[in-house]
């Protein structure tokens, strides 16, 4: 076992020995198979929880936990890939089989589309339907709702980062040559900014249009629409989480390790930060947020809510079976998705649900159905 693992096994060991906060309520977890997920639930507006394995399968559950369908590739291979829900229903992942998929509602094949290598980014879905997403294959792709190729971008470098979609059609992605880009909705280049190091984790756009993004250099880029850098923000050494925005625009980063820690940040729109706590240790799952409050995963078996402000007022915590994988996904009800791993987990907070904060990007992918577009939700 690596020094990560066991400093983490510490931290997680000190959590659960002094925890006398409030405890919300699970109201169900289901396993999902024997290897697991690190894919983060969808949820469609009838309440349907969709959700990829790491054995090939797309889930669509109840809202009361029970397995409605499920969708096979045909191939054991990981779907990291977050699926995204359409205006219609219909469902969009990748996988590592080189293809990408549309479901119906139902859990029937509509079509698929052949790449040239995995497809792990979660798709972004604009809003006159057109499906985009980057691969392994070096390529960022555009797809009409009928699933035929509009166009391709040969980026030239691995794409794993998700697209956000700007209110203007504008889509923003990040890529392992360390570049941060922009795409206009015809496929051709706006810009492209360079950072120090992979861009893995995807962007959050603010409500003034200024686009977010973490780099494996340790710093959270701050980028105007038009390319020009704002400012870049010191948040440690290394983060592939994703970050969310609040109402009053300040942007929460979990899972950034800084020398030999794990810790959480907010930093605001001016981009002057503030550590706001500790994580058990490195997450790639993104926190969300909702009314004076932040919902952070903590892998080693636990989800915490704080107060929104500067410090770590911690409200509530729940406890889990396993270790959490997935980003947070809030429902219009307040109630929490993650994947713990084998199991998905749904959370009643306290002391009631609390619906996602009305701000550009309140959680990973933009919204609880994943388009990845602001106000696509």
């Amino acid at each position: 076992m690596g020094w990560l693992a066991l400093l983490g096994l510490g931290l997680a060991s000190r959590a659960l020995a002094d925890d006398p906060l409030p405890a919300a309520t699970t109201l169900w977890s289901v396993k999902v198979g024997a290897i697991g997920s690190a894919s983060t639930p969808a949820l469609a507006p009838d309440g349907t929880i969709y959700q990829g394995t790491f054995d090939g399968r797309l889930l669509a559950f109840h809202p009361s936990g029970k397995l409605r369908w499920q969708f096979s590739t045909g191939r054991e291979l990981d779907i990291k890939s977050s699926p995204a829900v359409a205006e219609d229903g219909t469902i969009y992942f990748g996988a590592r089989d080189r293809k990408f998929y549309a479901v119906t509602p139902g859990g029937k094949l509509k079509w698929r589309f052949t790449t040239g290598a995995w497809v792990d980014a979660s798709p972004g879905i604009a809003a006159d339907g057109t499906i985009y997403f980057g691969g392994w294959d070096k390529a960022f792709y555009a797809l009409d709702p009928a699933g035929a190729p509009k166009w391709t971008y040969a980026v030239g470098a691995v794409v794993i980062s998700s697209p956000a979609i700007a209110g203007d059609g504008t889509i923003y992605f990040g890529a392992f040559d360390k570049y941060l880009y922009a795409l206009t909705p015809a496929g051709k280049l706006k810009w492209r900014l360079a950072t120090g190091a992979e861009i893995t984790a995807s962007p959050a756009i603010g409500p003034d249009g200024t686009i977010y993004v973490p780099s494996l250099d340790g710093f959270l880029y701050a980028v105007r629409p038009d390319g020009t850098e704002r400012w870049h923000f010191r948040c440690g050494s290394y983060s592939e989480a994703s970050p969310v925005v609040d109402v009053a625009g300040n942007i929460y980063l979990a899972g950034v390790l800084k020398a030999g820690s794990f810790d959480k940040y907010r930093v605001t729109p001016a981009g002057e930060g503030n550590l706001v706590g500790g994580l058990s240790c490195l997450v790639e799952g993104a926190a969300a947020t909702v009314p004076g409050q932040v919902y952070w995963p903590q892998p080693w078996r636990a989800v915490e809510a704080c107060a929104d402000g500067p410090g770590e007022d911690v409200r509530w915590t729940v406890r889990t079976e396993s270790n959490v994988s997935s980003s947070l996904t809030v429902g219009a009800d307040g109630l929490v998705y993650f994947m713990g791993e084998r199991y998905l987990y749904a959370v009643q907070p306290l002391p009631r649900g609390l619906p996602p904060a009305k701000s550009s990007w309140p959680m990973f992918r933009a919204n609880a159905r994943h388009t990845g577009r602001v106000g696509g939700g």
